[in-house]
């Protein structure tokens, strides 16, 4: 079995991430899975509004994006991304709004196919 030295290296973008980054992401990920939309009932990760997570020494930014422009809830989802991204990772963290257009293709797969749609 190889080591995860030689697993690094061959996987470039592995490279980039340190370990401990890569870890504090599974984390975040697993602790925004409780934080749902209340009008589709799904979790931020489920419906892929987690769009990208940028690690710095003491902080964390999350893009994410909302399913409308306009959501009602965006500012609680919002700042619920927020709190439970910097009690997962001990990060400091802040949200920015990323500009992509949401769409049901972004979902997790399992999410769409229970959702009803198929990809």
């Amino acid at each position: 079995m190889e080591n995860a030295e030689n697993v690094l290296a061959e996987v470039p973008e592995l490279n980039a991430i340190p370990l401990d980054a890569m870890d504090l992401e599974a984390r975040a990920k697993e602790a925004l899975r409780k934080v749902y939309d209340p009008e589709l009932g799904m979790s931020v990760i489920e419906l892929g509004l987690i769009r990208k997570f940028a690690w710095n020494a003491d902080n964390v930014d999350v893009t994410m994006i909302l399913t409308t422009p306009f959501c009602p809830y965006g500012p609680a989802m919002i700042e619920q991304v927020r709190a439970a991204t910097q009690e997962a990772t001990m990060r400091v963290t802040t949200v920015q709004m990323g500009l992509e257009v949401w769409e049901p293709a972004m979902m997790e797969d399992q999410a769409a196919a229970n959702w009803g749609l198929y990809y």
